[in-house]
């Protein structure tokens, strides 16, 4: 048997070619997909009355299973962008889409797969957890025995299981909180929205809320927090937004803040023979690059590698004790995502004062055609106020 030829017909007893149509093509490379966005935004504004600039053309996008935080103080425009995701209200310009499909004011179909918590919400205080959580299932159509299985999983999930048959008048702000995040899973929505659900609560009840919402975080869910403490982001949060005078002037990963927060950051301040530190700081560069500061007898040390800060902080304690130096105070720059937080929004507002004064300067005198510029007004912003961008990479 004659060895086959691989692009070739036998023809006659000879080889000829085969037909270009009959050949297989060659495999195309596939493009690495990009993420689904459950949430996508495009200069979405929104005005008030034509004298207030709620939104300034926010474009932001939310990839799913990610839990994102809408970070910014308070009358930032987080929840007038909570209002227009739900569409509860209409937007003056821009486009949305949530879960693909544009939100409107009817889309009562495309609400019904979204979660939301308001800040300070109010419950029937007579009810159990178990009695509202009923309540609330049959309000969203669910058949009953479902929504028992429900509300048992979400209980559990809130670890709300053991006051289950308590009233609600009995409990804390915190335990309100989680009964509101069970009550906004109860129709297993696609979208979790949660407005400032630490507001008003102490450390212990800040953490219950974070474990809860690690606990119903996942790839098939995405969750949006408005938050204005940077500390629950951080603990939560896969990516980040900061939101400032209605407009997005930072969105990326919370590994990128954190980056950028330089959180392998160590202060000290010492006594004793600070001179012999100083001199063997640059000896910790064998376990990471690092840059250094000193202040009298105060030291910044920022190591620039990959290991956790513990270990950073242990390779310092370790050359204190060698160099017999007294340690008077350490700091591991817990604080820094803040600081990076408030440099975002002083850079923002720096950026803001020199566009009012270009503009200002630019309404002396009369226009091109010798007619006076209109003055200023909410629903009419001059093209510099449009959103900063702030580059990541």
């Amino acid at each position: 048997m004659g060895r086959s030829v691989p692009g070739r017909t036998k023809a006659g007893g000879r080889w000829s070619p085969v037909p270009t149509l009959l050949r297989s093509p060659p495999p195309v490379p596939r493009a690495r997909r990009r993420p689904v966005a459950v949430v996508e935004t495009t200069d979405l504004t929104k005005i008030y009355q034509k004298r207030y600039i709620a939104l300034n053309a926010l474009s932001m996008r939310v990839e799913k299973g990610t839990v994102y935080g809408l970070v910014g103080p308070n009358g930032a425009g987080k929840s007038t962008t909570f209002r227009l995701l739900l569409g509860l209200q209409r937007p003056t310009a821009g486009r949305l889409s949530v879960l693909g499909e544009t939100m409107t004011p009817e889309r009562a179909d495309l609400r019904r797969r979204i979660g939301f918590l308001p800040t300070n919400p109010t419950f029937p205080r007579h009810l159990t957890p178990i009695g509202y959580l009923e309540f609330v299932g049959s309000i969203l159509g669910m058949p009953r025995e479902r929504a028992k299985i429900q509300l048992a999983r979400l209980l559990q999930a809130v670890d709300l299981t053991s006051a289950a048959s308590q009233r609600l008048e009995g409990f804390s702000t915190g335990m309100l909180t989680r009964v509101g995040i069970a009550a906004a899973l109860m129709n297993d929505p696609e979208l979790l929205i949660l407005d400032e659900p630490t507001s008003g609560l102490d450390p212990s009840g800040r953490k219950q809320i974070i474990e809860s919402i690690r606990q119903i975080a996942g790839r098939d869910r995405t969750i949006i927090i408005a938050t204005h403490i940077l500390g629950d982001v951080e603990r939560v949060c896969t990516d980040v937004g900061i939101i400032s005078e209605g407009r997005l002037i930072y969105t990326g990963p919370m590994s990128e803040m954190r980056r950028l927060a330089r959180q392998g950051t160590i202060s000290l301040e010492l006594d004793g023979d600070i001179a012999a530190f100083a001199e063997q700081v640059p000896t910790l560069d064998e376990y990471s690059s690092l840059s250094w500061q000193r202040m009298g007898n105060e030291f910044r040390i920022t190591f620039l590698g990959t290991h956790p800060l513990e270990e950073y902080v242990g390779r310092v304690l370790q050359l204190i004790a060698r160099t017999g130096v007294e340690l008077l105070h350490l700091n591991t720059g817990a604080d820094e995502i803040e600081d990076a937080f408030l440099d975002r929004l002083e850079e923002d507002r720096s950026r803001g004062i020199q566009r009012l004064a270009a503009w200002s300067a630019s309404q002396e005198g009369p226009d091109r055609d010798g007619e006076a510029l209109p003055p200023l007004t909410a629903d009419r912003p001059p093209e510099a106020d449009r959103p900063l961008s702030v580059e990541t990479g």
